[in-house]
């Protein structure tokens, strides 16, 4: 008697499970198209630091990435400092996306807005440090994409130019395109459009995309900058 009570719930959960009639992912459409975008970006970024290690790995005589990105603060040289408060600002902000989709699951606009903002200055203040490391590089360093100075710390290696450019700037391009998408989405939830569709998914959608520009980050920083 026992064993028939505890068949009928194992056999109701099987039918709705696998009845038909249900998505085999219950993924809606906006959150799939966007893991099939960051999946074919994540071998995009794969392809570009495959082929950074393998030209680190042929070419003898790289630059040290501690005196090239070092900043001189009086008589203090501290190495990598810049690229550690990127790192941090960048990081930090995924945190302010995650309350930002955990506000929207409990419909609350304004701290969804409030959040959201929170990303976008990250973002843009992540943007302008690498603006500054940009223009020292190219102004006071004389690094091009296409050259680099034939002086100590960088001893001619022309690869090292390009490959800096090319990570960075991928990258950098992936941050403004996302303060510009989550601008669109904080001022369509601050003008209650979510709030008349019923759902905020899009917002969820948009810190799929964020964290994934993120972790992205964490790979150049420690490839590029740490090894």
């Amino acid at each position: 008697m026992h064993s028939e009570t505890q068949a009928a719930p194992l056999e109701e959960v099987l039918k709705s499970d696998w009845g038909g009639g249900k998505s085999p992912f219950g993924v809606s459409w906006g959150k799939l198209m966007m893991w099939l975008f960051i999946l074919s970006d994540a071998f995009t970024f794969g392809g570009l630091l495959a082929g950074y290690g393998a030209l680190r790995v042929t070419v003898g005589n790289w630059p040290d990435t501690n005196e090239i990105f070092a900043l001189h603060i009086g008589g203090f040289k501290a190495p990598l400092l810049l690229i550690a408060i990127m790192t941090f600002i960048l990081v930090s902000s995924s945190g302010w996306m995650a309350l930002a989709v955990n506000a929207a699951y409990q419909r609350d606009r304004r701290n969804t807005v409030k959040y959201l903002l929170l990303v976008i200055l990250f973002g843009l203040i992540f943007l302008s440090c690498q603006a500054y490391e940009w223009s020292k590089l190219i102004f006071h360093e004389g690094v091009r994409p296409w050259r680099v100075p034939n002086h100590p710390p960088f001893n001619g290696i022309v690869q090292f130019g390009a490959c800096f450019f090319t990570l960075t700037g991928f990258h950098g391009l992936h941050v403004l395109s996302g303060v510009i998408y989550l601008s669109v989405i904080a001022a369509r939830v601050a003008k209650g459009i979510y709030d008349r569709r019923g759902s905020y998914e899009a917002v969820e959608i948009a810190g799929l995309y964020w964290h994934f520009v993120d972790l992205v980050w964490v790979f150049i920083f420690t490839f590029f900058y740490l090894f």
